[in-house]
């Protein structure tokens, strides 16, 4: 994909995350809402218009450049080795997590109780199963997608699935950053589709906001966990009742 076409896709990418329709910001730059549709639908920006949408998004152009280069394919799950080592060493899936989460070499070392020496070899790791590149200053680039899919049944979910639901769903979820609902409804399966579908958007929006957010700061950001599903399904109360044939 030409290099121009990534830069315009990422800027859109950071618009959706930043909530921000085109008529939104083109009254930020003082054009009008046509003038901005041209300019991605043709990809014709001057620097200095870029500069300008990127100080209105509260983003750099190295990291908009990031961006742009990490949309480029990668792939989508892990292999089994590499899901094996990480469910077989809690330190390396630790730290992966945080390479994954754009946490530097110096932000771990300075947040959590780990040596330079452990942090070094748990990196060293990392590159031998070709989850990251380890480059100079300590910089690390992972080799697969940020929003990669865990194997279903793979070793990850084996080893760690049950506790992460436990824990997760732990919480009385009243915390200003917590939200819970559950509801169950009778649907046609149409409409059942149009709700995955609408779902999946949630699901991709949440990864958007995280790739924009990952030039923020470690310590001025938050974990956030998100649980999305729905299935055909009825609770088994619901049996004590017989259908008739």
């Amino acid at each position: 994909m030409p290099l121009r076409t990534r830069l315009v896709n990422a800027l859109k990418t950071c618009l959706r995350a930043r909530g921000l329709t085109y008529g939104a910001l083109a009254a930020k730059l003082g054009v009008s809402e046509p003038t901005v549709k041209r300019m991605f639908s043709r990809g014709t920006f001057t620097l200095a218009r870029i500069e300008q949408i990127l100080e209105v998004i509260d983003l750099d152009l190295q990291e908009l450049a990031r961006l742009a280069r990490e949309g480029s394919p990668r792939p989508a799950e892990l292999t089994s080795e590499q899901e094996a080592a990480l469910a077989q060493d809690e330190r390396l899936f630790s730290v992966f997590w945080l390479v994954q989460n754009n946490w530097s070499f110096d932000e771990i070392l300075a947040a959590f109780a780990i040596s330079r020496a452990q942090l070094t070899s748990t990196y060293a790791r990392l590159e031998r199963l070709k989850l990251i590149q380890w480059g100079p200053r300590e910089r690390a680039r992972l080799l697969v997608r940020r929003d990669f899919h865990w194997r279903d049944g793979g070793p990850v979910k084996k080893t760690y699935g049950a506790r992460i639901m436990g824990e997760f769903l732990a919480a009385r979820f009243k915390a200003p950053l917590e939200f819970l609902r559950f509801e169950s409804r009778v649907l046609s399966p149409e409409s059942a589709a149009v709700l995955k579908r609408r779902l999946e958007r949630v699901v991709m929006e949440f990864n958007e906001l995280a790739e924009v957010d990952s030039s923020v700061p470690s310590g001025k950001r938050v974990g956030v966990a998100l649980l999305a599903a729905c299935r055909p399904w009825e609770f088994s109360v619901v049996h004590a009742l017989k259908r008739r044939s």
